[in-house]
């Protein structure tokens, strides 16, 4: 994957537009003049947790004894599950992750923006090209800062855009990251029949 490539991938599975319904409910009870020092926290515990994934999660996979084409494919499945979410959208259980205080670590930063997906993005960079760190490293702020720069507008966003607009952004969202799925299961397929033939 090119470094371009990979912010675009990164940005994908960080799902800014998506997580802007998410963000602002989960704010709704904290005072205005808070949700930017909340936002900004939030968004840097984040990018801790995924700097962590993508330097140790290589050794926790040498560990666990998961191999190169298992984490390709089982990444391409869980993108295509997270991409079938943004195309196909459900509010189950969603009220249930909304906090009444201000929010810490819980929901915002993990799992809104580390999420599984993330994580395990972060972890399939890394343990494929390890050598290639510095622009996993460099692809992963990149992303964080633009989805850091749409969480921080979010109320602007949802105003300008609308549920629809929103809606339509993030289904749009959900069709490239399949087809990035697809692609990634099918090369993690043709690795494990290419070790094995």
């Amino acid at each position: 994957m090119t470094l371009i490539s990979t912010i675009i991938l990164l940005i994908l599975v960080l799902d800014p537009l998506g997580n802007i319904p998410f963000f602002i409910a989960a704010l709704k009870d904290v005072p205005a003049e808070r949700w930017r020092p909340v936002i900004v926290r939030e968004l840097f515990i984040a990018l801790g947790v995924l700097v962590l994934f993508l330097f140790l999660g290589p050794q926790l996979l040498k560990l666990l004894h998961i191999s190169g084409p298992s984490l390709t494919i089982a990444g391409g499945i869980i993108l295509l599950l997270i991409a079938i979410k943004m195309i196909f959208p459900s509010q189950a259980g969603f009220e249930e992750r909304i906090t009444n205080r201000e929010p810490f670590v819980v929901p915002l930063a993990i799992p809104y923006i580390a999420g599984p997906s993330a994580l395990a993005t972060v972890m399939l960079l890394a343990s494929r090209e390890p050598l290639r760190w510095p622009e996993w490293l460099l692809a992963l702020i990149v992303a964080w800062l633009a989805t850091g720069c749409v969480l921080l507008l979010s109320g602007e966003l949802e105003r300008f855009l609308g549920d629809r607009g929103l809606i339509a952004l993030e289904r749009l969202m959900g069709m490239i990251l399949t087809a990035i799925a697809v692609e990634m299961t099918l090369t993690g397929i043709m690795d494990f029949v290419s070790r094995h033939a």
